[in-house]
């Protein structure tokens, strides 16, 4: 459940500004001029930006989704599986706080293999979308 934040209510174009920023940096793109500016514009139109930039947000990574009956959750039990509406190698969607913000492939981390990640392949267009 989502609910009202006056503060990122009142701020959402200079939050877009900034996801707009990092899209750029995931992308490993040269900064550019405004890149490089970021932090001054962003402290400038909003005086509290490190209170907003320390927010901690919900990012899930989803697999896939089904649904099923009531009576089918009922009778899960351990061992169980669930198919879901992706294929192996399908891309998984990036969310952040409900909304879908890139599409990304699973991916063993180097530095510990008995960990995964996902490798960001692709950020969603536009304004963020649900």
């Amino acid at each position: 459940m989502n609910l009202p934040n006056p503060l990122l209510d009142e701020h959402q174009e200079d939050l877009d500004k900034a996801i707009d920023e990092l899209r750029g940096a995931l992308h490993d793109a040269p900064p550019s001029p405004a890149e490089q500016t970021f932090s001054t514009a962003l402290g400038d139109a909003m005086p509290n930006a490190g209170v907003v930039m320390n927010i901690l947000v919900d990012v899930q990574i989803v697999l896939g989704s089904t649904e099923v009956p009531v009576s089918d959750l009922l009778t899960l039990q351990k061992g169980a599986t669930m198919a879901l509406n992706r294929r192996i190698g399908e891309p998984v969607d990036v969310v952040v706080n409900g909304r879908k913000i890139a599409r990304g492939e699973i991916t063993v981390l180097e530095n510990d293999p008995s960990r995964f990640g996902v490798r960001v392949t692709e950020i969603v267009n536009g304004k963020l979308s649900s």
